[in-house]
C-alpha cells in the first residue's frame, strides 16, 4: 500500500507517493529488534540512502541501528511499531526531504564535509539553502554522503581509479583522444582555491575570515553531539548559568530551549532548570520562570518527570522550608500547566530514590498524600454549581502547613496546549 510522501497532503492523486513502511520485530529479551523490511523501497521514493530514515529512527529512539545493504536489512534495536515509525518518519521527511519553499520532495542534499555543511536544493522551484545541522542524524550525513555527492567514499574511488588510469595510459580512448581527459569536478559550484584568488581587498579578507569562523563554529556544535550524555548536560548547564550570571536569564527562554535541543538533552532541562532558577522562594519562581519551563514541559511528560525530580531535589537543599510546603508547590506546578494531573499521580504511585534518600522521598510522598487524594478525588470534573460547591469543601483540609487562601481554587480554569503554545511563542 502506498501513501503520501508529505502525508499533510490528503489529495488522492499526489503525484510523490511512498510504499508504507514495514516493520518486523525479530528476537526476545535484550535481543530483541525491529527490521524495516521495505526500507530500500521507502528511500528509493525519497531518493535518500536508506540508512539516512534508519539512523534517524534511532536518534530520535536513543536506539541503536544495524545496516546490511547487501542482503536488504535495516535494523533499530528494541521493539518498535510500524505506525510510531511511519509517524517519525513523517518527521525526517518534513526535516530532511520536503523543499522548505514549495512542500515537494524533489531535493537534492549537498554534503561539503570541509566546511561541515549540508546544503539542500530543490528541482522543482529552484531553491537552494542550508540544513539546520543541530539535529544529531546531521553529524551521521556529514561522514556518510550520498553516493553520488562530491565527496563522498564512492566518488574519491572513482576518481582515483580515473587518475591512475591516466598515468597507465589505459584509458578507454586511444592516444590523442579527448575522452582520456577527465572532466573537473566542481564541489557544491565553488572552489575552495579559487575563493582566495579572487580578491585581495581587506573587505574580501574580513568576509573570508567571518566565513571560516562561521564553519569552524559549525564543526564544534557537530562535535558536541558526539559527547556522552553527562558532557552534553554539563555544557548545557554552564549555557544557562552564564545566562543567568549575565542577567540575561529572563528573555532567553528560546535561547535556552534551542540549545538544549542542539545537544539532544531537551527532555532533562527542567531538572537543570530547576537547580539554577529555584530556591526557598520557589512558589515566585514558578511564576516569574513559568515560560521558560512550558517551552520543554508542553506536551513533554518525559520532562514533566524530570521537574518532580528536580523539585525533590529542591527539597533536599532547603528541607525545613519546602518540606512542610510540599502539596502546595505542587499545587503551584500543577496550576501553571508545568505537570499533567496523571504525570502526578503516577509519581505518586511509586516512591523512588533517584534523585533523594529513600527516607526523604518518603517523607515528600506522605507530605504531599492530600494533594494526591484531592486530586484523585477530583478526576471527573463536576458541571453543576451544587457539585462545584461539594468540591470546594473536599478542598479544605487538603494541607495543615496553608492558609486558605493560598489553597484556594485548587482546579481553576485550564489552559489548552493549543493556547499555551500561542501564548509563550508571542511573548
Amino acid at each position: 500500500m502506498s501513501v503520501n510522501v508529505n502525508r499533510s497532503v490528503a489529495d488522492q492523486f499526489y503525484r510523490y507517493k511512498m510504499p508504507r513502511l514495514i516493520a518486523k520485530v525479530e528476537g526476545k529479551g535484550n535481543g530483541i529488534k525491529t527490521v524495516i523490511v521495505n526500507m530500500t523501497d521507502v528511500a528509493k521514493a525519497l531518493s535518500r540512502p536508506p540508512t539516512y530514515p534508519t539512523k534517524f529512527f534511532g536518534c530520535e529512539l536513543g536506539a541503536q541501528t544495524q545496516f546490511d545493504a547487501k542482503n536488504d536489512r535495516f535494523i533499530v534495536n528494541g521493539s518498535h511499531e510500524a505506525n510510531k515509525l511511519q509517524d517519525m518518519l513523517d518527521i525526517f521527511i518534513r526535516k530532511f526531504v520536503l523543499c522548505p519553499e514549495c512542500d515537494n520532495p524533489e531535493t537534492d542534499l549537498h554534503i561539503n564535509p570541509k566546511k561541515q555543511t549540508i546544503g539542500n536544493s530543490c528541482k522543482a522551484c529552484g531553491y537552494r539553502g542550508m540544513l539546520d545541522t543541530r539535529h544529531k542524524l546531521c553529524t551521521f550525513i556529514l561522514k556518510n554522503p550520498p553516493e553520488n555527492e562530491p565527496g563522498s567514499v564512492k566518488e574519491k574511488k572513482e576518481k582515483k581509479n580515473r587518475k591512475k588510469d591516466k598515468e597507465n595510459g589505459s584509458g578507454s580512448g586511444e592516444a590523442g583522444n579527448h575522452n582520456d581527459i577527465d572532466a573537473p569536478v566542481v564541489v557544491d559550484g565553488d572552489d575552495d582555491d579559487e575563493d582566495w584568488a579572487e580578491e585581495t581587498t581587506e573587505e574580501a579578507q574580513r568576509r573570508r575570515m567571518e566565513e571560516i569562523s562561521a564553519h569552524a563554529k559549525n564543526l564544534t556544535l557537530s562535535e558536541d553531539l558526539e559527547k556522552t550524555l553527562e558532557e552534553r548536560v554539563n555544557i548545557f548547564y554552564n549555557f544557562v548559568k552564564q545566562k543567568r550570571e549575565d542577567g540575561a536569564i529572563d528573555a532567553a527562554d528560546k535561547e535556552i530551549l534551542a540549545e538544549a535541543e542542539r545537544l539532544d538533552v531537551t527532555a532533562m532541562g527542567p531538572l537543570i532548570l530547576s537547580e539554577l532558577l529555584f530556591d526557598e522562594n520557589i512558589r515566585d519562581q514558578i511564576k516569574k520562570y513559568k515560560r521558560h519551563f512550558l517551552r520543554f514541559c508542553v506536551n513533554n511528560k518525559k520532562a514533566q518527570k524530570y521537574l518532580l525530580g528536580g523539585f525533590e531535589c529542591l527539597v533536599k537543599l532547603h528541607q525545613a522550608q519546602l518540606l512542610p510546603r510540599v502539596p502546595v508547590i505542587l499545587k503551584d506546578l500543577y496550576d501553571a500547566d508545568l505537570v499533567e494531573e496523571d504525570v502526578i499521580l503516577s509519581w505518586a504511585e511509586k516512591v523512588s530514590k533517584k534523585y533523594v534518600s529513600k527516607e526523604l522521598a518518603k517523607e515528600i510522598h506522605v507530605k504531599a498524600a492530600p494533594f494526591i487524594k484531592w486530586l484523585k478525588e477530583a478526576e471527573e470534573e463536576s458541571e453543576g454549581s451544587e457539585e462545584e460547591e461539594a468540591e470546594d469543601e473536599n478542598v479544605e483540609g487538603v494541607c495543615s502547613d496553608a492558609s486558605s487562601t493560598e489553597m484556594q481554587c485548587l482546579r481553576p480554569l485550564r489552559h489548552s496546549t493549543d493556547e499555551w503554545l500561542r501564548e509563550i511563542d508571542d511573548c
